[in-house]
């Protein structure tokens, strides 16, 4: 191939990547506008994954906290509430990123279950409850747990400021737990309540599979599951073979056209 074409095509191709990330960060209005997830923290199908559910290996454009009102799984699921129904990623209210403790390791990205909101009058109030100006927090949210019938249940939790109480979907390595009681930081310290800046942003639309080539290459992709990998394959031989299919239907019509104007 000549070598002018080749630069002109790699040109392209860089052109229209830079183009790509840059309408995504307008979009999103964050930077970088996708992350990758890295753990099954979130995944509703912990041996195969699914579609619309957040698993290792899948791109999730990231929404900027100023682009978007974080709904939580409170609000969602409060009868008669203005957010009532409301659903992303398989499951009501809003999945965030976050630092934990606004520290400086691998952020996380699972789902705000409630936040907590100082009264003016003291105490704290909790939106999409009746919770109001009370100096701790017990609330039975609607969230059935793996193991029997209960549900995932917050009891006598002080916070230290506002912010938001979060947990993965994966019932099953969550252990029905809350955030803030279970997960560390960087320096080991228990994570607490998620202030509003150190949100990095809302999980916003779901590309699944692509991400898992990143975790295979940077080696850690164990938590990938073998499902994945399959529609990751079927996926990229899709993508290889479209072009071919299309240029040999192209070519088909062009020699029946021929072949219709020899006849005439």
């Amino acid at each position: 191939m000549d070598i002018d074409v080749i630069k002109r095509e790699a040109t392209l191709a860089i052109g229209l990547v830079i183009l790509l990330l840059g309408s995504m960060t307008i979009a999103t209005g964050s930077y970088p506008p996708m992350v990758v997830v890295e753990s099954g923290s979130m995944m509703h199908d912990p041996e195969n994954g699914s579609v619309g559910a957040i698993d290792p290996g899948d791109l999730v454009l990231v929404m900027s906290p100023d682009r978007h009102q974080v709904i939580t799984f409170a609000e969602a699921t409060q009868e008669g509430g203005e957010h009532y129904g409301y659903e992303t990623h398989g499951m009501p209210g809003d999945v965030i990123i976050f630092r934990k403790n606004g520290g400086s390791d691998t952020p996380v990205i699972h789902r705000a279950l409630l936040k907590a909101v100082r009264n003016e009058s003291g105490g704290w109030d909790v939106p999409g409850t009746d919770i109001t100006g009370v100096n701790s927090i017990t609330l039975e949210l609607d969230y059935d747990c793996f193991h029997g019938n209960s549900k995932l249940t917050i009891r006598d939790w002080s916070p230290q400021h506002e912010g938001y109480i979060t947990t993965g979907d994966n019932r099953w390595s969550n252990g029905c737990q809350y955030d803030q009681q279970s997960l560390t930081d960087e320096n080991g310290n228990l994570v607490t309540a998620i202030k509003d800046e150190w949100v990095i942003g809302t999980a916003s639309m779901e590309i699944p599979w692509v991400g898992a080539v990143k975790l295979y290459a940077s080696g850690t992709s164990n938590q990938v599951t073998p499902n994945s990998w399959s529609n990751l394959a079927i996926l990229v031989a899709m993508v290889i073979a479209t072009p071919v299919i299309i240029e040999m239907i192209t070519d088909r019509i062009n020699s029946t056209k021929n072949t219709s104007e020899e006849e005439e």
